[in-house]
């Protein structure tokens, strides 16, 4: 598929109806046309990878245009520079999200990148830092657990930041990590109990919470089989 025809077909889907439903979902791009994320997939199948096409189509600056790009773009003709220009970009949670699962993820730059977004200051950098480590825990499956445990030092240092979707993400990292497997699941539990200690309600809850999942008895079975 072209630029051009993706436009069509996305003019053709446009729903704006669901606009105000989306924005209840802390949804809230600038420019979109209201378009459902499996309708989003079912373009990205037919056009398959276009690093160059995914270039033009971020640059559109539409909801749906963005969350494309990140889908069809190829991870290995992505650059630093094109995710560090990206990720600034990100304004509400859905395009972070999105963009680190179908794309950063797949980088070779992953991992560097969460070290450094992790020490910048913007909500949705930051949140990017600690997107990417949840979902290379689950997708990473070939990283031993030196891995991650290298991220607890950052996940305690950033759980006083009282931001919605920064607490939530550290939240989101740190039980993920702790699901992978055993004897990271004790240690989460470790780190998570001295997040508890700190004097920060935004502490507290991100280790309140990842206590309650990681001591379950659903991911104790699971772990322990």
């Amino acid at each position: 598929m072209k630029f051009e025809e993706i436009i069509n077909e996305l003019e053709a889907l446009s729903n704006p109806e669901d606009i105000d439903g989306m924005a209840s979902f802390g949804i809230s791009p600038k420019k979109t046309y209201a378009v459902r994320i499996p309708e989003l997939r079912r373009i990205a199948n037919k056009v398959g990878k276009d690093h160059d096409l995914a270039h033009k189509l971020w640059k559109a600056d539409y909801r749906e245009t963005k969350i494309l790009a990140c889908i069809i773009d190829d991870p290995e003709l992505v650059s630093e520079a094109q995710m560090d220009s990206w990720v600034v970009e990100f304004d509400y949670w859905e395009i972070c999200d999105q963009c680190c699962m179908n794309l950063f993820r797949k980088t070779s730059f992953a991992y560097k990148k969460i070290f450094e977004w992790s020490n910048r200051e913007e909500e949705f950098v930051k949140r990017a830092a600690f997107t990417l480590i949840a979902v290379l825990a689950v997708h990473d499956k070939q990283a031993v657990d030196d891995k991650f445990e290298q991220f607890f030092s950052i996940i305690k240092r950033e759980s006083t930041d009282d931001r919605n979707y920064v607490k939530k993400a550290v939240n989101w990292a740190l039980r993920h990590i702790g699901k992978k497997n055993i004897y990271l699941n004790k240690k989460a539990i470790i780190i998570a109990e001295e997040i508890h200690e700190i004097n920060s309600k935004s502490a507290k809850w991100i280790a309140k919470d990842a206590l309650r999942v990681l001591k379950s008895e659903k991911v104790q079975k699971r772990l322990n089989k």
